[in-house]
């Protein structure tokens, strides 16, 4: 990451290894981890990446977002990966009602066109569990996905 994005040291700051720029985790934040062995479906990085966005995507649609992979109002979420040996790590997190104000130390993603949001900041009451149940509705799109890509490759 970049060391000018990052804006304050009020919170540490770790490696992990997967890329990207800064990002941030915390309470009222909805980060899942998902580990595939991606030659298992298809080793298609880009498949992945475009099944993990449309995944997100959907269950925000459960709730009445329109949200898109590349934003042009708001950043509700984020997506890193590290990929080794073709086994996905990392994932996603999405902000459900964490405190906004913790994102002024740095700059998501190195995006600082776009402000961050969150569902309660959209005006959305909702809890961890209804998000999480939101996910377990939409996985088996993103598990068709990742399969679809397999049988395109055969």
């Amino acid at each position: 990451s970049d060391p000018a994005e990052l804006l304050s040291e009020a919170f540490p700051v770790y490696d992990t290894g997967r890329g990207g720029r800064h990002t941030y985790h915390g309470p009222g934040q909805r980060v899942g981890y998902v580990i595939l062995d991606l030659k298992k479906r298809n080793a298609d990085v880009r498949g992945f990446v475009h099944a993990l966005e449309a995944w997100v995507i959907a269950a925000l649609a459960e709730f009445g977002v329109t949200a898109r992979a590349v934003g042009q109002e708001a950043k509700m979420g984020a997506i890193g990966i590290r990929i080794r040996k073709w086994v996905t790590m990392h994932g996603f997190s999405v902000n459900i009602d964490p405190d906004l104000s913790h994102f002024g130390g740095i700059i998501p993603c190195g995006i600082s066109e776009y402000p961050v949001t969150s569902l309660a900041q959209l005006g959305i009451a909702t809890d961890l569990q209804a998000f999480d149940e939101a996910l377990r509705k939409t996985a088996d799109s993103f598990l068709k996905a990742i399969d679809r890509a397999q049988s395109r490759s055969m």
